[in-house]
Formats: structure tokens, sequence, C-alpha cells
């Protein structure tokens, strides 16, 4: 760990929790969010998407983004 610093990448396994509990799909979340099925698929791989997107999700479903995302460790080598 270079500098003490822990690299972290972001966890949308709280969004996805979230939507079970709301009864709600991917499909509907796009629609609510009007945000693109595309983007859904790049947070299901856990990549990263713009913070203009999470706003909408988190206006979409009523939350905070801390509803729907972490930060998580990345494995060192």
């Amino acid at each position: 760990m270079k500098w003490g610093i822990r690299l972290r990448k972001a966890s949308y396994k709280k969004l996805w929790k979230l939507l079970i509990d709301k009864d709600m799909n991917k499909k509907a979340l796009s629609e609510a969010a009007n945000i693109s099925m595309s983007v859904l698929a790049k947070m299901g791989k856990g990549e990263t998407v713009t913070v203009e997107t999470l706003v909408k999700i988190c206006n979409a479903i009523n939350c905070e983004v801390g509803d729907i995302i972490e930060l998580v460790e990345i494995e060192q080598c």
C-alpha cells in the first residue's frame, strides 16, 4: 500500500438490494430515472457511472447516494 492509500472501487450491491426491497426491476428503474439499460448494465459489471446518473436514480427511488453505492477495497497483488 503506497503512502497508506487504500485502493477502492464502487459497488452497487446496495442498489440491487434496495430494488428487491421496493419490488422494482431494472427496466422499471431505467424508465423512472430516465437512464438507459446500458448504464444499468455498466453498474451491474461494477463499472463507473456519472454522478448525474446516481442523482437520477436517487430522485427516482427517493433515497440518498449512500443508500445505493459503497466503496469496497480492491485486493492488491
